[in-house]
């Protein structure tokens, strides 16, 4: 049984930038990926924290972009549902959180210490903001980011509550 997320990461990073395209140019199309996969990344490690979550996740499978397509009116082409098939709702939608809020991203990264390199989504540099302003817009990433928010701030409600009570 598959215990990685490979899959998942990629299908859901090219949803987002196809979702939320890159500014023109090939450096700013490799900025946008860095951070989308940054996002998506810890997304999916925090949604399958564990082995046994992931090998469920591969025998179970993804929920699939047909709802996200639809809620932000994608096009969805034959040629497109294999790697569609395996974009994650969930993963998709705590990135968009992640993406349009940095503070969030880093309460994240510090109850996850273990997920490593993730400066342009928790500090973007200027140049990173200016190559993927539709991927990290607030309020154009809002119809994505609420569908799972509740459940992202719960959950990293509950492991600062943990945090604290296991230093106290």
């Amino acid at each position: 049984m598959p215990t990685d997320l490979t899959s998942v990461i990629a299908a859901s990073v090219r949803w987002l930038l196809s979702a939320y395209p890159a500014a023109n140019g090939a450096l700013s199309q490799a900025l946008a990926e860095a951070q989308a996969r940054q996002a998506v990344s810890l997304a999916a490690a925090l949604r399958y924290p564990t082995d046994m979550d992931v090998q469920l996740l591969h025998f179970l499978g993804p929920s699939g972009a047909d709802r996200l397509d639809w809620l932000t009116g994608g096009d969805r082409r034959p040629e497109d549902f294999a790697w569609q098939s395996w974009v994650d709702e969930t993963v998709v939608s705590w990135a968009a959180c992640l993406l349009a809020d940095p503070a969030l991203a880093l309460t994240a990264i510090e109850q996850h210490a273990e997920v490593g390199g993730m400066e342009r989504l928790i500090n973007p540099s200027s140049r990173d903001t200016e190559a993927a302003p539709l991927l990290r817009h607030p309020d154009l990433l809002e119809g994505v980011a609420a569908l799972h928010r509740l459940q992202l701030v719960e959950l990293l409600h509950t492991e600062a509550d943990r945090g604290g009570s296991a230093a106290a």
